[in-house]
């Protein structure tokens, strides 16, 4: 099993917006990077849901539960999709600010790479946010 985390802004799809929905398509990602990242998902690959802009914090957990797929809004044809089904809130919502302040998160991609939407987390951070998060890894 692989790690990951996606980025979204909570004004356009929320942690409650995926928990109401249950299953979702992670849809709209429009670069290369975060787009090979979507196509090295397998299922049952989990993945930090995490609210951008103003929040900037880990809120929930989410599996992938089909893998990449052609994305029907990208009329290039060059983007793809997953869907991903809510597994659970976190009990701590971990900030931006408590991961760069963590020295064991140095190589983060998230804080490496700050603009990428879908980013691998590895099995050693994953390990690592969860129990910042208080929850099981």
């Amino acid at each position: 099993m692989a790690y990951w985390l996606f980025k979204s802004e909570p004004g356009a799809w929320s942690w409650d917006d995926q928990v109401r929905d249950g299953v979702a398509e992670w849809d709209g990602v429009r670069n290369y990077q975060a787009n090979n990242n979507m196509l090295a998902m397998r299922l049952g690959d989990k993945a930090f849901f995490y609210h951008s802009v103003n929040e900037k914090r880990i809120v929930g957990v989410v599996e992938v539960v089909k893998e990449h797929y052609l994305d029907p809004t990208d009329r290039s044809g060059r983007f793809g999709m997953v869907d991903v089904k809510a597994v659970r809130a976190v009990k701590t919502p971990v900030t931006l600010a408590d991961m760069k302040a963590n020295p064991r998160l140095e190589n983060l991609a998230l804080l490496r790479q700050s603009r990428l939407s879908v980013a691998p987390v590895s099995d050693r951070e994953w390990k690592i946010i969860c129990a910042m998060a208080g929850i099981e890894a």
